[in-house]
């Protein structure tokens, strides 16, 4: 007990430093409902997965190293997770809302989500991951903006629009699980939307002269798209949060999974003109529109819509090359092995990855390396840091190609912390394929047609490529990728066909490190949820003497009450007790209170209170950063009362004791904060008492 405490008070006093001497990243606060709603995205009702009652969800909307506290209550009639598509999850798998990961939040119950932007900014989205959701809706833009000081290779534009664009069906996201499920292929998708509405369902409005920003992400599951605005050219600054060259395009592909971000400057006569999307690759061509309006507008569209590409490979191939990183700009890039020069690393490894469609036990499956993926009853992360034997096996798929008939697999393949990997995606098909991998940014050293050689390399850029989450591989040709293995955790490689990774075309890739250290991996949360073979487990990453390991427990149930739409809040006095287990403290008092307002008007560029985020920075004194103090302890395990603790005193005198020096340090933070900030560097030392 003795040691447990002194590891309580060592980490009060680490993070009472780190708060009032070197200020704490800023803390945002979310509510989410997660309902059914009646929808009507081609004109034609369905049930729809909606966020706070909304189509698309709403955004978040935070800089640079914010942390985020996402509280997701599940009203649906069927588990549920959400995903948070290119946010890397430094050191923390376990906020990455996979079923690899995770274990879904049951019907009628909510689940916290704590996870940190952390050096990252740009363009991307969250999605539904389980089942089918994701052709139902559930979605929503992910905006992360430079912190104030650092500069950006850009003037501020006049206002920030997202465009979350892809193919939609008809039919409800059961009826299409159920055709998957019977082992046939999706029919053709039924249409395009871009923000949860068909043609002519939005409308951007712009003042003549001025230039503005616009994010667009292919949220789609079955297509890629191309992006035009009538009239206007586009400046490609940022693909999945890298600063580019700033090339002008009149159209741009988009593919499965992908975002990026250009600057558009109304430079036309006033009127209104089209902003398209259109399908690529595909035998019939669809198309939806929106309308961008010049503020001062004397007409209405006029002509036709634009055209685009349709089945060009070339071209598309072409423009990909074209995407190079901005080498001169300021902000997050990976920097693998202390080295921002990737091209001059040697690879440790080469994994290729060939993607077929097997036909197995008379059903259409995909596969990756002849395996195809089987859903576990446990989450592979969950099972793995409990040892529980039996629900996978590393090294269940090869480095290479097999070129055997497809079989069904819990494949998970094994990789060394820091290593530095050369992956190769091979696509023998006649389809465009797009790959993402959670967890890392890679760098896009080459891509052709053809089969990938040794010799291949040659032709790689080793200079200034793009580094990003999602990559496409063009019809009967390769990609090839290097990735920087400097997260530790469990990490899904996935198709972004949505059809093709629910039957199969997706693995986990399991980056160990030995040495099992909270610096290299942030422990188990103790708000995850247990289920399959880990049901009745406990959570605990720290334990009194004696406990052991994955020991059974009767573990607090979740919290039941549903959340309102505001910030998160607690009802009980924030220093007289702790917050629940997994959910935020309660937000300082209004006048200490310091919310941002981020969101953007999308019909002319201008901020909006979100309503559904307050952010908390290092402005706060006192009261809130002792109470995100409290709430890191709480998720590290310490200070909880748990009702199986054998002794019935332990954790209560852990916690009594937590509080006591919470307690004396809001004093001694208030007097210094007024008189002597530097006076930090003088806290006293506990009595020795206090430490037993």
């Amino acid at each position: 007990m003795g040691l447990y405490t002194s590891v309580c008070c060592v980490l009060l006093v680490a993070l009472l430093t780190l708060s009032f001497t070197n200020g704490e990243d800023p803390y945002r606060f979310y509510n989410w409902n997660v309902t059914y709603g009646d929808i009507y995205p081609l004109g034609v009702k369905q049930q729809g997965i909606l966020i706070n009652g909304q189509f698309p969800g709403p955004q978040i909307d935070c800089v640079t190293n914010d942390n985020l506290i996402i509280s997701v209550f599940n009203s649906l009639d069927e588990p549920f997770l959400i995903s948070w598509n290119g946010v890397q999850q430094r050191r923390n798998s376990w906020q990455d809302g996979v079923f690899g990961t995770n274990c879904p939040i049951p019907p009628g119950q909510n689940f916290t989500y704590v996870l940190q932007v952390k050096d990252q900014i740009g363009s991307y989205y969250y999605f539904p991951s389980l089942a089918f959701h994701k052709a139902a809706g559930g979605y929503g833009g992910i905006k992360i903006s430079s912190r104030p000081r650092i500069p950006v290779p850009f003037d501020p534009p006049a206002g920030d629009f997202t465009i979350l664009a892809g193919d939609w069906f008809k039919q409800n996201h059961t009826d299409l699980k159920a055709i998957l499920d019977g082992g046939n292929n999706l029919p053709f998708p039924d249409g395009l939307i871009i923000n949860g509405r068909g043609s002519n369902g939005n409308t951007f409005t712009v003042d003549q002269g001025k230039t503005y920003r616009f994010r667009i992400s292919n949220v789609g599951i079955a297509t890629s798209i191309n992006f035009r605005i009538q009239g206007h050219k586009m400046l490609l600054v940022e693909v999945e949060g890298i600063h580019t060259l700033q090339n002008t395009y009149s159209s741009l592909d988009i593919h499965l999974g992908q975002s990026l971000s250009v600057l558009v400057t109304a430079d036309q006569p006033p009127q209104d003109y089209y902003i398209v999307v259109s399908t690529r690759f595909t035998s019939q061509v669809l198309s939806a529109t929106s309308i961008l309006h010049y503020s001062n507008s004397g007409g209405s569209v006029s002509g036709p819509p634009p055209g685009g590409p349709t089945t060009e490979v070339d071209w598309s191939l072409e423009q990909a090359r074209s995407f190079r990183r901005n080498l001169t700009a300021s902000g997050p890039r990976p920097n693998p092995q202390g080295s921002y020069h990737y091209g001059l690393i040697n690879t440790t490894r080469t994994i290729r990855l060939t993607n077929s469609a097997p036909i197995i036990n008379g059903k259409q499956r995909y596969a990756i390396n002849s395996v195809s993926f089987l859903q576990p009853d446990t989450p592979l992360k969950v099972a793995d840091y409990f040892k529980i034997s039996g629900v996978f096996s590393v090294g269940s798929i090869s480095d290479n190609p097999t070129g055997g008939g497809g079989y069904l697999q819990t494949s998970v393949m094994h990789a060394d912390f820091r290593a530095f990997v050369e992956f190769v995606f091979e696509n023998p098909e006649n389809t465009l394929q797009s790959w993402h991998l959670d967890g890392y940014s890679f760098f896009v050293v080459g891509m052709d047609g053809g089969q990938w050689t040794p010799a291949s390399r040659l032709r790689y850029n080793l200079m200034d490529t793009v580094s990003r989450c999602t990559v496409q591989v063009y019809p009967n040709s390769w990609t090839a990728i290097y990735v920087p293995l400097d997260n530790v955790g469990m990490w899904n490689v996935r198709s972004e066909n949505w059809a093709r990774q629910y039957l199969g075309q997706q693995f986990y890739l399991r980056v160990y490190s030995p040495v099992n250290s909270w610096r290299d991996e942030y422990p188990i949360p103790k708000n995850a949820l247990l289920c399959g073979r880990a049901s009745g487990r406990r959570t605990r990453p720290l334990r009194a003497p004696g406990s052991e390991h994955g020991g059974a427990s009767n573990s607090r149930p979740l919290h039941k009450s549903k959340p309102s739409s505001s910030s998160s809040s607690s009802t009980a006095p924030w220093l007289n007790k702790w917050p629940a287990r997994g959910a935020p403290p309660e937000p300082p008092r209004q006048k200490d209170r310091v919310k941002e307002s981020d969101r953007v008007n999308e019909s002319d560029g201008r901020e909006k209170p979100s309503g559904t985020a307050a952010r908390y920075t290092d402005k706060d004194k006192g009261q809130s950063a002792i109470e995100r103090i409290v709430f890191r302890l709480r998720n590290l395990g310490l200070g909880d009362e748990d009702e199986d603790d054998e002794s019935g005193d332990g954790d209560e005198l852990d916690g009594q004791i937590c509080c006591v020096l919470i307690q004396r340090s809001v004093l001694e933070v208030r007097n210094m904060s007024a008189t002597k900030p530097s006076a930090i560097e003088r806290l006293p030392l506990w009595p020795s008492s206090i430490l037993i």
